[in-house]
Parts: structure tokens; sequence; C-alpha cells
């Protein structure tokens, strides 16, 4: 019901409520000169009216309460789009999350004297990579890498002398900040024989593991670019 055909419908009832007054003021004015006939026939043109404008005024109650109840709908469905956007943008990585988690401080083990700073083991882009997979794994919801958002299209590489993520170049030492249980995922990174002892022993990486009540991760700042994927219509 759209809000021209409701302006029809009272000004319809505001025209028989007119007739019906003039209607009225006839069958009195003229009691003395209308025929018995003519009387009996105002008379039920007047009931008749009677009931068409009550079953308008009705008609027009029943719309009201409908329209009300169509904002009341269109305001819910509009909550329930928010909240499912939000979710979205919090998978996609583009708001802003907290909660409890880890941080981990991932750097090259300082070397002994005499050894040359050249000598000194890099970090590479792989192993990297296999801490945050080892997270995820874990049961992690959000990760950043020096306050880069990983989603699911950020690329942990190296270029030059740096290690890219998410198009920017980071220099150690790298900063991981991952959401979940903070126990669950400490200790899974510090099995024996697990990540951090493969790291430390075969690499010389020193991973030091925190665990916090609260990690605060940002949003994803870069832009999103399908150059070849396309949405699929549905039939």
């Amino acid at each position: 019901m759209n809000r021209s055909f409701f302006i029809s419908i009272t000004f319809v009832t505001i025209l028989l409520g007119v007739m019906l007054g003039f209607q009225f003021r006839t069958t009195i004015a003229g009691d003395n000169v209308v025929p018995r006939d003519r009387e009996q026939e105002l008379a039920l043109e007047k009931k008749n009216l009677v009931e068409n404008l009550y079953k308008l005024q009705m008609e027009i109650s029943d719309l009201s309460t409908k329209l009300e109840q169509a904002g009341i709908g269109q305001r819910e469905a509009d909550e329930a789009l928010g909240r499912e956007l939000a979710k979205i943008e919090r998978f996609a990585g583009l708001s802003q999350v907290s909660g409890p988690g880890v941080e981990l401080l991932v750097q090259s083990r300082p070397g002994q004297a005499g050894i040359d700073v050249f000598d000194v083991p890099k970090i590479t882009d792989e192993q990297l990579l296999k801490i945050v997979n080892e997270l995820y794994s874990a049961g992690s919801d959000a990760i950043a890498i020096n306050s880069q958002r990983i989603t699911a299209i950020s690329e942990i590489r190296l270029a030059g002398n740096h290690i890219n993520v998410n198009g920017i170049p980071l220099s150690p030492p790298y900063r991981i900040i991952a959401i979940g249980d903070a126990s669950v995922l400490k200790n899974r990174l510090e099995l024996k024989g697990g990540l951090v002892e493969y790291l430390s022993s075969q690499y010389d990486i020193l991973v030091q593991i925190q665990e916090k009540e609260v990690v605060t991760i940002p949003a994803f700042t870069g832009e999103f670019h399908f150059d070849y994927a396309k949405p699929v219509k549905e039939n």
C-alpha cells in the first residue's frame, strides 16, 4: 500500500462525509415537502453512506497499522543488514578488531662476538608465512604483522632487503599480533619440536611470545582489486 493510495482513501472518506451531511440536511429540511417514497429512499441512502463510511474508516485504520508495521519491518531489515555487513567487514579484515590473544616478537638471534654483522641470519618471507599459517591453524581469528592486517589477498614476500606485506616494506624485528585463545596459540607455537624450536635451532631466529588479555588489530587499509573474477549471475 503506497502513500498515494492512502491519501486517495482519505479523500474519498472526507467526500463521503460531506455527502452524508448534505443528504442528512436535505432530509430534515424537506420533511414537509418531500414525498414519503423519496424520504424512504433518502433514509436508505443515508444508511448506506454511514455503512460505507464506517467500512472506509476501518480500512484506513487497517492501512495505517500496516504502514506502521512496514516501517518497523524496514528498520529491522536495515538493522539486520547492518549487522551482516559488520560481520563481513570483520571477516574480510576491513574493520579494527580486538580481543584476547598473543604478541610475538620475531628477530634474528644476536650474533656472537667476532662474527661479521652480514653473517647474522636473516628472517625470510617463507618463515613469516609459516608463523602466520601456524597461528591460523591454532584457531586465530585475526593477525597483523607490524600493524599490517593479514587478509585473504595479503602477500608476504621478499622484496630487496625488506619483506613486503600488503605492498608495504617491513623491517625486523617483526611484531606479530594474533587474536584467539592466548594459551592455545602460545602452546601450539612452543610445542616440543614445533615451529619456534625449529626456527631457533635451524635458523637462529628468536621468537618471543607473550599472552595478552586484550590486543587490537587494525583494519586493512589497502584496496581490493579483481582483474578477472566477476560475480556469477543467478538464474
